[in-house]
């Protein structure tokens, strides 16, 4: 009896295991699908499903500069001991030089490699987040590292015109510590800002603040609120004295990622 990749699919669904094991089941039973389920349990892999539903916080992350253009990729698992691992790690770096090299989607050439890794160590591992930036025109790129025993915590890329290539970098470490979420104040959502706006009111009127002071000081609360979460208005680690906004100067950051193991 043949099988389909559709059929492939049905039964990874319905015993949660991996593309590999699944397409050996079928094989085995000749493409019965009650069969290979069975056979599956007998060789004890369906109860990979369990481990899909295990909190997967740990993980390494990888970035690859190539040129113009800069990768972060994410793999998480669930103990530090299988994230700093050799082939985990090595891993991780192979599908961040191919996305560099070829985009974002590459990463389904490693699904295979993903899911003999989890079944081989029984750790819920899958694929975390991917970003790819490139450097157009009068643009420089650099990226920046944070390892922890032999992996990658904390990765960023950025992408800046009109400045060189040690603003760009200065960038990317003030980046990694200080975990902006946007670039700027027109990227944060309009909600965000009303319910923080909200917010910042009702704690001002609960203080018993002069109601005739209340729109300085909750517009003073809520620059405070864009400073710690907008790059831009960020205090530059090395100088708290100017913004990064300041520090760039001429110059203007067009984008940046970041990944942070366990956020």
């Amino acid at each position: 009896m043949s099988f389909t990749a559709k059929d492939v699919q049905s039964l990874r669904q319905a015993t949660g295991v991996g593309i590999l094991d699944a397409k050996k089941a079928l094989e085995a039973n000749d493409g019965d699908m009650d069969a290979a389920t069975q056979w599956l349990r007998v060789q004890g892999l369906a109860s990979a499903a369990k481990r899909a539903d295990r909190d997967a916080s740990q993980g390494a992350v990888s970035v690859v500069k190539d040129g113009n253009v800069a990768a972060i990729v994410e793999m998480r698992c669930e103990t530090d001991f299988v994230a700093k691992s050799e082939g985990f790690v090595a891993l991780v770096d192979d599908i961040a030089a191919r996305v560099a090299a070829d985009g974002e989607a590459a990463t389904s050439q490693f699904t295979e490699q993903i899911e003999t890794m989890l079944t081989t160590l029984k750790e819920n591992i899958s694929l975390g987040k991917v970003y790819r930036l490139v450097a157009g025109e009068g643009e420089i790129i650099d990226t920046y590292l944070h390892e922890q025993s032999g992996r990658g915590v904390n990765a960023v890329a950025v992408v800046v015109k009109g400045a060189n290539q040690e603003v760009a970098h200065e960038v990317a470490v003030h980046i990694a510590f200080s975990k902006p979420v946007y670039l700027s104040r027109d990227d944060v959502p309009q909600s965000e800002v009303d319910a923080e706006r909200k917010t910042v009111e009702e704690i001002s009127r609960n203080e018993g603040k002069p109601e005739a002071a209340l729109p300085k000081i909750i517009e003073g609360r809520l620059n405070g609120w864009f400073k710690d979460r907008v790059l831009l208005e960020q205090p530059f680690v090395k100088d708290e004295k100017q913004t990064i906004d300041q520090y760039v100067g001429a110059g203007s950051i067009t984008a940046y990622a970041q990944v942070v193991v366990g956020a």
